[in-house]
């Protein structure tokens, strides 16, 4: 089955089974597995940051970092596309009591600084109390201008707001700017990052920060019922992913690019943007569910109308060369029919 669903659907290799295997174990709760501190160790130092904090999810990651920079009856700015807003099951409202502030994102995936500005609250007791400012690298593929961060970062701090970064697919960013992650992460005063989008680890996320906000992490996490005990086979996967899964993301990248040109090539198909692993693709009205159907029969998934009455495809690692020139053949095939 090819599936260009999404990039969460990537494998562990044989070479990341055997260091799964391989990895020696404690309690995790009790601080006590040596692969976990290992490895958050070594992330904190790759990202620049004092500690690190595995999770088993990145929709916790988020959670807990926004619960760690705010209190009840707090607000964030976020994006209207953001993943941490849209996509995360209002967490940050149902469990932290957070009040999110969604902003229209810009078509680069930005949010506009003038709209950040306009949008922090008086300090007055009539308002909810705007403390952090969340953005999203990349988002929807798209990678945030380097330039664009530093004045929107530079911006929360004048209003005296905290950062976070939902780097779920940061290490796509860094493999697409040739960015070390440490310079990406810089800004943020917290950063999630991702290692079961497109790196092939079968679960696993870690927040990055200073010791001070880990360590008020740490007991939300435990709260929200993210404390592991024998999470070392978890760290492991994850460590394999950080040493052997990042560079090669740029043959994802390079593979989703002949894949939207092919497909912009078809007559009634509209290349809406292709950015890093992911394409976007409007096919004619109509067509996006049926043609979805019969590709299932041909043992290729696609997800039919992510958003706006587009379909979103997504290279990753478990795609080759010659999956390309299938699903560009089928979907041909597909339309000569009609």
């Amino acid at each position: 089955m090819i599936d260009l669903r999404s990039d969460t659907v990537t494998r562990p290799t044989p070479e990341m089974y055997d260091a799964m295997r391989a990895a020696p174990v404690g309690d995790d709760v009790w601080g006590d597995d040596p692969t976990v501190n290992a490895f958050q160790h070594r992330l904190a130092e790759k990202t620049g940051k004092e500690a690190a904090l595995l999770f088993p999810s990145g929709t916790q990651s988020n959670l807990v970092a926004l619960m760690a920079h705010c209190e009840r009856g707090d607000e964030y700015i976020v994006g209207q596309s953001a993943h941490t807003y849209r996509y995360e099951g209002g967490g940050a409202a149902v469990l932290g009591s957070i009040q999110p502030q969604p902003i229209e994102n810009a078509a680069d995936g930005s949010l506009p600084l003038e709209k950040i500005s306009a949008a922090v609250k008086a300090d007055d007791f009539h308002f909810a109390r705007t403390r952090l400012l969340a953005l999203e690298n990349t988002i929807g593929g798209k990678v945030l201008p380097a330039d664009y961060v530093t004045k929107a970062t530079d911006l929360a701090r004048q209003h005296g707001l905290a950062t976070h970064l939902d780097g779920a697919r940061l290490f796509n960013a860094a493999v697409a700017t040739d960015t070390p992650l440490k310079t990406l992460c810089l800004p943020f005063d917290s950063v999630s990052l991702c290692f079961s989008k497109g790196l092939g680890a079968p679960i696993g996320s870690a927040l990055v920060g200073s010791q001070a906000l880990i360590d008020r992490a740490l007991r939300w996490r435990k709260v929200v019922g993210g404390g592991m005990r024998q999470a070392g086979v978890i760290a492991a996967a994850c460590q394999h992913a950080l040493e052997h899964h990042v560079d090669r993301l740029a043959d994802d990248h390079q593979r989703a690019e002949r894949l939207a040109k092919a497909l912009h090539d078809l007559p009634g198909v509209e290349l809406a943007y292709i950015a890093t692993n992911m394409l976007f693709v409007r096919f004619p009205h109509g067509q996006a569910t049926p043609l979805t159907a019969w590709l299932k029969e041909q043992d290729i998934l696609l997800d039919p109308l992510y958003a706006d009455g587009k379909t979103r495809l997504v290279i990753h690692r478990d795609i080759s060369d010659s999956d390309i020139d299938h699903v560009i053949e089928k979907i041909a095939a597909y339309f000569s029919r009609r």
